[in-house]
């Protein structure tokens, strides 16, 4: 996935996805900075932290409007801003979440996604123990009112942690009921029109990766 800029000269300019994924690393480090004071900052100096080229921390940063002042850097209350201007972080975004079980609750409760910008907002299953509880104070309703509270919400983000036997029937449902953009936890692909935004998190595949690197360390 790429994003689009629109430069001076109205010409879009499509940001390298590695890109983007290192933005939010950029902002974590660049807030506790702020925090603890610190007023600049050079491109040797942020790559040191993530083992990378400086040249590749400046190209990073000029995608998303930053240029360092010489033999200063960076100021880094400024590069905060631009960075959540740039990743959407300062806008609110809300989602609807399917899928009310362990990963799901998980998910609502982590704080990490209001520093984003992101609040869920509801939650929906269809196992009637859960519908009509709350998690942290997202209500869980019967999947059913889907529908009609996305439309009267205008929520354009949804959120599958369901088994991976019901993700695709779900991905459908979400397409057909307006959702723009799927952020998809179930362990399997899903198929959606072009025009609708899919992430897949597979954390099966992730913790495959950790433990293959894990015994070939211990060969």
């Amino acid at each position: 996935m790429e994003k689009s800029l629109m430069h001076k000269d109205k010409k879009p300019v499509a940001v390298p996805e590695p890109t983007i994924r290192r933005m939010p690393a950029y902002l974590t480090l660049l807030r506790q900075l702020k925090d603890e004071g610190q007023e600049f900052i050079s491109a040797p100096r942020l790559a040191s932290f993530f083992n990378l080229d400086p040249t590749q921390v400046v190209k990073d940063l000029a995608y998303a409007g930053a240029a360092g002042r010489p033999k200063v850097g960076y100021v880094v209350e400024k590069l905060v801003e631009i960075l959540e201007e740039f990743l959407g972080f300062n806008r609110k975004h809300e989602a609807f979440l399917v899928g009310a079980g362990f990963l799901g609750s998980a998910l609502i409760q982590y704080q990490g996604f209001r520093e984003a910008g992101m609040k869920i907002v509801a939650a929906f299953d269809t196992d009637k123990k859960k519908i009509g509880k709350d998690i942290s104070g997202v209500p869980v309703f019967d999947l059913a009112k889907f529908r009609d509270l996305a439309g009267r919400l205008h929520i354009s983000i949804g959120i599958i942690t369901t088994p991976s036997s019901a993700a695709q029937q779900i991905a459908d449902l979400m397409v057909g009921w307006g959702i723009k953009a799927i952020w998809n936890f179930a362990p399997i692909s899903i198929k959606v029109p072009p025009h609708v935004i899919v992430q897949d998190t597979h954390i099966y595949a992730n913790l495959a990766v950790i433990l293959n690197k894990l015994n070939n360390a211990g060969r």
